[in-house]
């Protein structure tokens, strides 16, 4: 009995749709109030930062500079290669975890989250006692002729370190909510591992993989502890838009706002893209249910 009652009132009538502002004409006064306090200190920040861009003109000068532009080509540059090694390596990494499981396998999910949690100066310190000179990996690489500290391919290695972890974490969750019973269809069709993965797991997954792209994206366009521990701060090789940031509020204040200001237009666009491909799965979810 208790059981019906409570199915019945949590399920909404047919044609009936629940009231959005008749639920928030229930919140307290006091709620709406403190909310609103947490919105404008998370936002006055930033409206800070752009409007003193937009008004000083930084802003509009910030493509005349040309290390502002040194930064952002690099920066643009460096997060492409990272992005490309991070779908390469963290995809197959993203569906074994989804699909099995293996002793182990909760340490290597722990692993993957780490750089997440990791202060950025201590991801940096790691990568440099991992692939420094005097690293673990430094005398082979060394005798390779392989050096990556304090080069563009350190920015590439520390970008990757730090925002894998959030496009495996995203691809992982997609393929968790593939339905396993179309690719059983898939397979009783005729359809090889590959096929199926190509033509059902991949597409149905797509809006997750979408977000973790973006996601790991905008992470690695914001990176700063790591790579300026492993990589340096050298312009026109390893000073990417977040360095010029530090670099010139020592010396150039207008310059440092307009290349924080396209750092954070930049993170703004990156939300609004999450945002719509959710908005557009869940579009297509409701018109298909």
């Amino acid at each position: 009995m208790t059981g019906r009652a409570i199915t019945r009132f949590d399920r909404p009538a047919p044609g009936r749709v629940r009231s959005v502002g008749s639920s928030a004409q229930r919140i307290p006064a006091a709620v709406v109030v403190v909310a609103a306090i947490a919105a404008a200190l998370l936002a006055l920040p930033v409206v800070a930062l752009l409007g003193k861009a937009i008004v000083d003109g930084a802003l509009a000068g910030a493509l005349a500079n040309d290390a502002i532009v040194a930064a952002l080509t690099l920066s643009l540059l460096t997060t492409a290669v990272s992005l490309v090694i991070t779908v390469v390596l963290g995809t197959p990494l993203a569906f074994v975890l989804a699909r099995r499981r293996f002793p182990g396998s909760p340490l290597v999910e722990a692993i993957v989250d780490l750089p997440i949690v990791l202060p950025p100066s201590v991801a940096g310190l790691a990568l440099l006692l991992a692939v420094g000179r005097r690293g673990l990996l430094g005398e082979p690489l060394g005798a390779l002729g392989v050096e990556l500290p304090f080069t563009t391919a350190a920015v590439i290695l520390a970008q990757t370190f730090v925002s894998a972890p959030f496009y495996i974490r995203a691809a992982r969750a997609g393929f968790l909510g593939v339905d396993a019973d179309l690719e059983d269809a898939a397979r009783v069709d005729g359809g090889d591992e590959w096929a199926v993965v190509r033509r059902i797991t991949l597409p149905l997954a797509g809006a997750a993989l979408a977000s973790g792209l973006v996601l790991s994206w905008a992470r690695a366009m914001g990176e700063f502890g790591a790579t300026i521990m492993f990589a340096g701060n050298v312009q026109g090789l390893t000073q990417t838009l977040p360095l010029m940031v530090y670099s010139e509020f020592q010396s150039s204040l207008d310059a440092s706002v307009a290349a924080a200001a396209i750092l954070v237009l930049a993170a703004l666009g990156v939300l609004v893209a999450v945002r719509i491909v959710h908005w557009r799965t869940a579009f297509a979810i409701s018109s298909v249910s």
